[in-house]
């Protein structure tokens, strides 16, 4: 009886062995082995580089932006500083109100105007009332229209003097502020450069601010 049961123990062992084998392999399958850190790391490794390199290509491309803007800047600051075209500017305003002034003056261009218009007026009703091609009836209404007409030219041309006269008195007031309006103009080109300070400043202080990123960036993780 012992033999044949001592023969069946033995003959099972192959059968336990293939059974370990294949649990072994199984729990490998549910419990894999962790990867080597250099294979886990090298795409975490390899982001962080093309994520700084694409920073830096930024930041050279913003540069030339920069240094144009700076030159801008420059170029600004030294027109709403130069004293020559600040010169020229109160001399230019002083040549229009002179040019201005001629034309409204008492004896101008201005003033001759209305006085054109009015005798060309009077010298047609002179005319119409000895042109004989007319029936008296005909003669009488057209002089009446002309009649309206130098009445409306009269008071048009009043109008315009004195229109003409306060404007002239204007421009001579503006001739004897000229300084003061040359102060002012002094203060618009102070006002502008200190804008275009401001930009400027602005416009280095974002560029510092991205450089501070870059820079933090270089040392590795954990460092």
């Amino acid at each position: 009886m012992s033999g044949p049961l001592f023969r069946r123990r033995g003959a099972m062992r192959p059968f336990a062995l293939v059974a370990l084998a294949l649990f072994a392999m199984a729990g490998v399958a549910l419990h894999p082995q962790p990867a080597r850190p250099e294979q886990a790391a090298s795409p975490d490794a390899i982001s962080p580089v093309e994520e700084y390199a694409r920073r830096v290509e930024q930041l050279k491309k913003s540069y030339p932006e920069l240094a144009k803007r700076i030159e801008d800047g420059a170029k600004a600051i030294d027109e709403v500083t130069d004293v020559d075209k600040a010169r020229k500017e109160i001399e230019d305003l002083r040549t229009i109100v002179a040019d201005m002034l001629g034309a409204v003056s008492d004896n101008g261009t201005v003033s001759q105007l209305g006085a054109k218009a009015l005798s060309h007026a009077r010298n047609k009703l002179r005319t119409l009332e000895q042109e004989a091609r007319f029936s008296k009836d005909e003669r009488q209404f057209l002089s009446d229209l002309w009649r309206k007409i130098i009445a409306e030219t009269e008071l048009a041309t009043d109008d315009l003097d004195n229109a003409r006269k306060e404007f002239a008195e204007l421009l001579r007031t503006l001739q004897t502020r000229e300084d003061f309006i040359d102060e002012l103009m002094q203060v618009r080109r102070a006002a502008e450069a200190i804008r275009v300070i401001r930009d400027l400043t602005r416009e280095i202080r974002d560029a510092s601010d991205k450089l501070k990123s870059l820079i933090s960036g270089i040392k590795p993780p954990g460092v």
